[in-house]
């Protein structure tokens, strides 16, 4: 059986960052790492439904709305996927930099907070959303473009 390509990559030597994952014709897909992998410092599942929901719903709503195929929390805990369409990646670099801080800032109601919403509505913190919101953007606000690739130490 082939390995996939995140399999691929050698997770002792990611930090936290945003980077391309892969590329698959008009597709990139984004890492946003928000913790170092196989560390103590996973995140909680109530903190990356609640980050989840809400940076799906303001990406979705920003310029690039009619590009994005998907977000999703990454399996492992350490951070989550997004896949846009066209992508330009100094856009999508700056548009993930103002939605973590639109989020950080954030004082509505929780998107999809309801029963019929969501599976597991009960599970969701705005709170818990805006303070990893917060403390990931601190991680990557001076990235740029040059950081998009996988470093190695």
């Amino acid at each position: 059986m082939e390995r996939i390509a995140s399999f691929n990559v050698d997770h002792r030597f990611i930090n936290e960052g945003v980077y391309i994952s892969r590329i698959d014709g008009d597709i990139t897909t984004y890492d946003l790492r928000t913790r170092k992998p196989n560390t103590d410092c996973l995140m909680d599942n109530a903190t990356m439904h609640s980050l989840e929901h809400l940076f799906a719903t303001f990406v979705r709503n920003s310029e690039i709305s009619k590009d994005v195929i998907y977000f999703g929390p990454m399996g492992c805990q350490t951070g989550f996927y997004l896949l846009i369409r066209n992508a330009d990646d100094e856009v999508v670099l700056e548009i993930i930099k103002k939605i973590l801080s639109d989020i950080s800032e954030y004082n509505g109601e929780m998107p999809g907070n309801s029963e019929i919403e969501c599976g597991n509505y009960k599970n969701l913190s705005v709170g818990l959303a805006k303070t990893e919101a917060k403390t990931y953007l601190e991680k990557i606000k001076n990235n740029t473009t040059e950081d998009l690739k996988y470093g190695t130490e």
